[in-house]
């Protein structure tokens, strides 16, 4: 009957196989109104298979166009519609408006009059014009069907579709939405801009507020540069729109119950922000620009200053944050999700609607900044997402001195890397205040209905130089020319308004005289500012304040307690099917518990995972491969080879236990490092971890361990707990897989910034990792974790060892009598057990092995204590595995010859034995890597 059915229809039909793109349209247009659509269209549509009982909008792909393959007919004729009858010609009018608004909606954005400076080199877009479309002007009176066009009726003159399409595709917003695969997206999004022409009309009120936000923007910026002049402040001259931008959208989060925004930016429209959006004090922004201190560490310029506070907006009060940030632009936004991420999971905030990340990039970085993507890449995994993200680009078409789009990017606009998530993006001229601030709350409106990420690119200028020491003309004198002719973007609203009667030119300058008043007399001039806070908005870190390396903490556990934990962790309910040799993982791990085998390095390490989940921490680690772990040790994610599906032990200890995470990342670690330190900057009472898969992927995350982990607190007085836990060991894995490039991290300890183990035993990782939750102070604890050393016959532990001890800055080595040792061989990390066994191997008895298990700060004390013992030795030796330029010696020689020549005198020397300097890590060949080790090894040992 349905291929009766087609063939009666093609019989009197001129649609042919060549118009696939009409009739998807057409289908298109059938899904959100049948009755929008010709009878004879309706009633084939309504024939079309169904998937359970629905059509999907893939059907014309899958089936109209192998029907008409099949059949292969075209035949033209009158056909009958409802109404009467309508010629073919004007059928086929009617297939070229429908693929002309498709046009607009796909192409009208390039046809759009974005910049303000009207210098932006538009391409023509020939298929936005009638004759493209086999139209003429002759048609502009007929009536045709508007098919998913919202115009308000279903037939309009093609002149007046026109005019729609124009007044919402080609104005001051020009939309990229027709990159998105969800129907029900983009016809929310068609919805919304097709119904006001992207011009929707707002109140008095409204426009007021807005002429009082410019004013405070560019009011502002005149002041600073009146009282400071050619000083630094990376001003918002040209892009004052942003301050309404960012005030509209926290309004409008207010709106739908939000309680707290993140706000990630770089320079330029900063010191704007904070003054006029989070209320810093005018007068302590002046103090800034005298020169007074006001942290009592290094700081840091004040456009990288981070800064909090509560407003209120029309659904209550809500707490704002802006992250600090370096200068290296793009990277605090993984910071701000990893932030916002904390603070979701502290309100169990599932679907990210009480806290919202906004993110402000500068245009150039945005194209430019490879972390941009990573971001982007993460808005929708489960370890990562925050419900949906604002970006928002101060596009002011300059990247310091380049402006020539072939020397900045290669792609049209510097925001086309979000549609790889196919998120919307709305370009908005600056200069129109209004439209403005109909995509702000659009591009919330959006955010809350999808839960994904939106981009708002606010197309502006750059009045002066990169910075106000600059001379721009320099390098872009056509573009200043212009710029120097323009009206303010305040002034031009101003004369909107008072043209329209809105208000007067006097009501207009007194807003301006009315702020600048505020400023001298030093008061805050955000909106809505609350000046007593919900304290209950935001973290309280008092409990963590104030502690040091010294602060005591029992990382001890009830023997009976820990074996009942260690039971629990070890329990796999019916009918989650073991693979082989993780099924013997367990049954050792069992015997563990029972004091029937001694403990490993994996079985000691969840163990630390566990007491903490029992005791009330919190835990979350993420990293590559870190459900199994990279070497396999782990196993915490059991994958059940009956269905596949996941089960997680230390996540199902007790009905009411804190959350236990562990999410294995997507191949990233610059982005995910710094979305872990955001973490734990925003969530101190647990514990955080990322593991690197091997420890010289760090290297892909430099920049954050440089300018946020290491010295966050020393820039910003941000206090971090962040654990990161690098594979690092030399096992002849060559150059990159060897070295966690100890010798970086030993660089950049200064002032007890960071913690630096290496950790040689199970136990060791036990206490090292409770301590760094259980203890009150909060600092990076940086680990060279091992490899080899997981599954090592000498590296393991006993459950009184766990139960009874704690972390061991220094292990001194009681397995020798001190009578004998005539030479002390100081080491960290793996080498110890290659000395161990070949010590062993020779039945020497004239040498001591000490262990530095912390390298930084530096267990001056305890490593005094471990040499103590030993009054007859003759020579001591550092001795690492690293070569000689890297590895801690060179950072770490003065601190170990402090306490020798303390305690023996300035004539005991202590000297290095190990590999010879290198610029690689190591070498590849194993062969090599053996005789190195050999050679080494042998002359510590030879006294």
């Amino acid at each position: 009957m349905q291929d009766s059915m087609m063939e009666q229809f093609w019989s009197t039909s001129h649609i042919s196989g060549g118009n696939a793109a009409y009739v998807e349209e057409l289908y298109d247009t059938y899904l959100h109104n049948p009755n929008a659509v010709p009878e004879e269209w309706r009633n084939y549509f309504d024939q079309l298979p169904r998937v359970n009982g629905v059509l999907t909008q893939d059907t014309p792909h899958s089936v109209i166009r192998a029907q008409f393959e099949q059949l292969g007919k075209s035949r033209v004729r009158t056909v009958t519609v409802a109404g009467g009858s309508v010629s073919a010609e004007h059928e086929q009018k009617q297939i070229k408006v429908l693929q002309l608004i498709s046009s607009y909606r796909f192409r009208g954005h390039q046809k759009a009059q974005l910049d303000p400076l009207g210098l932006m080199q538009r391409d023509a877009v020939p298929d936005l014009e009638l004759g493209f479309h086999g139209l003429t002007n002759a048609d502009l009176d007929t009536v045709f069907n508007t098919g998913t066009l919202f115009i308000g009726k279903e037939q309009a003159t093609l002149r007046e579709i026109i005019e729609a399409l124009e007044k919402t595709y080609c104005g001051h917003i020009g939309a990229e939405i027709m990159h998105i695969t969800p129907l029900a997206e983009k016809q929310w999004l068609q919805q919304r801009l097709e119904s006001v022409r992207s011009n929707p009309e707002f109140t008095k009120e409204q426009r007021l507020a807005l002429l009082e936000r410019l004013t405070a923007a560019e009011g502002l910026e005149r002041h600073l540069d009146s009282k400071y002049p050619g000083t630094k402040r990376f001003g918002l001259e040209g892009g004052e729109s942003f301050i309404p931008l960012v005030d509209a959208l926290v309004k409008r989060a207010g709106t739908y119950g939000a309680k707290e925004i993140v706000l990630g930016m770089a320079h330029r429209g900063r010191l704007n922000a904070l003054i006029n959006v989070f209320g810093k004090s005018p007068a302590e922004l002046f103090a800034e620009f005298d020169g007074k201190r006001s942290l009592s560490t290094s700081g840091d310029v004040k456009y990288h200053s981070g800064f909090s506070s509560n407003v209120m907006t029309p659904g209550g009060e809500l707490h704002m944050a802006m992250a600090f940030n370096p200068s290296h632009l793009e990277i605090v936004s993984p910071v701000v999700e990893g932030s916002v991420r904390a603070r979701q999971d502290r309100r169990k905030d599932k679907t990210g609607s009480k806290v919202v990340p906004i993110v402000v990039h500068g245009d150039a970085a945005f194209a430019g900044q490879g972390v941009v993507m990573e971001t982007f890449q993460m808005s929708q995994t489960r370890a990562y997402g925050t419900g949906g993200t604002l970006h928002l680009v101060i596009n002011n078409q300059v990247g310091f001195t380049t402006n020539k789009r072939e020397d900045a990017r290669s792609t049209e606009y510097c925001t086309d890397v979000a549609k790889m998530i196919e998120a919307p993006i709305f370009h908005v001229n600056g200069d129109n205040p209004e439209a403005v601030l109909f995509i702000a709350q659009l591009a919330m409106d959006y955010r809350y209905e999808f839960k994904k990420d939106v981009v708002v690119d606010l197309v502006c200028y750059r009045r002066r130089g990169h910075n106000e020491t600059d001379e721009p003309s320099a390098t872009q004198p056509l573009m200043y020319q212009v710029i120097r002719s323009l009206k303010t973007t305040r002034t031009l609203y101003a004369e909107k308004l008072v043209a329209e009667n809105v208000l007067t030119q006097s009501a207009a300058d007194e807003m301006t005289t009315n702020y600048r008043a505020s400023l001298d007399r030093g008061e805050n001039v955000a909106s809505g500012l609350v000046s007593e806070p919900d304290r209950s908005l935001f973290v309280d870190w008092s409990p963590y304040i104030g502690h040091d390396w010294l602060t005591p903490a029992n990382t001890g556990c009830e023997l009976k307690t820990l074996q009942a934990a260690a039971n629990k962790m070890c329990e796999v309910p019916d009918g989650v099917v073991l693979q082989k040799q993780v099924e013997k993982i367990y049954e050792d791990r069992r015997k563990m518990a029972a004091g029937a085998l001694p403990l490993n390095w994996g079985m000691a390490e969840t163990l630390a995972y566990a007491t903490l989940v029992e005791q009330g921490y919190q835990v979350r680690m993420t990293g590559q491969d870190v459900g199994r772990g990279t070497f396999s040790h782990r196993h915490a994610v059991i994958h059940s080879q009956k269905d596949g599906s996941a089960y997680v032990p230390l996540a199902n200890m007790a009905p009411d236990q804190p959350s236990f995470e562990l999410f294995d990342s997507y191949l990233s670690e610059e982005a995910v490092l710094a979305f872990e330190y955001g973490y734990a900057t925003t969530a101190p009472t647990g514990l955080v971890i990322w593991e690197a898969q091997f420890g010289d992927f760090a290297n892909g995350a430099q920049v954050v361990i440089d300018q946020f982990i290491t010295s966050g607190e020393h820039k910003w007085g941000r206090l971090c707990g962040l654990t990161m836990l690098l594979p690092h060991g030399y096992e002849g894995q060559g150059p990159e897989h060897s070295s966690a490039r100890l010798e970086r991290f030993m660089q950049l300890c200064a002032e007890h910034n960071i913690q630096v183990c290496v950790p040689t035993t199970p136990a060791q990782v036990f206490h090292m990792l409770r301590r760094q939750a259980i203890r009150p102070m909060r600092r990076p604890l940086v680990v060279m974790s091992p490899k080899s050393l997981l599954r090592h016959k000498l590296a393991t532990s006993t459950l009184e060892e766990l139960a009874n001890g704690s972390f061991q800055n220094v292990i001194g080595d009681n397995s020798v009598d001190p009578a004998k040792v005539e030479r002390v061989i100081l080491c960290s990390g793996k080498v110890y057990y290659t000395l161990l066994e070949e010590r062993t191997a020779r039945q020497q008895e004239n040498v001591a092995l000490i262990r530095l298990e912390q390298l930084y700060p530096f267990p001056e004390e305890e490593l005094k204590a471990a040499l103590a013992p030993f009054t007859k030795i003759k020579d001591i030796f550092w001795c690492q595995e690293e070569p000689m330029n890297q590895g801690a010696w060179y950072s770490s020689q003065h601190h170990m010859r402090h306490a020798v020549q303390e305690l023996y005198g300035r004539d005991m020397y202590l000297d290095y034995v190990g590999r010879e300097a290198s610029a690689a890590p190591a070498g590849g060949y194993m062969s090599a890597h053996i005789e190195e080790e050999k050679r080494f090894v042998n002359k510590a040992l030879t006294v």
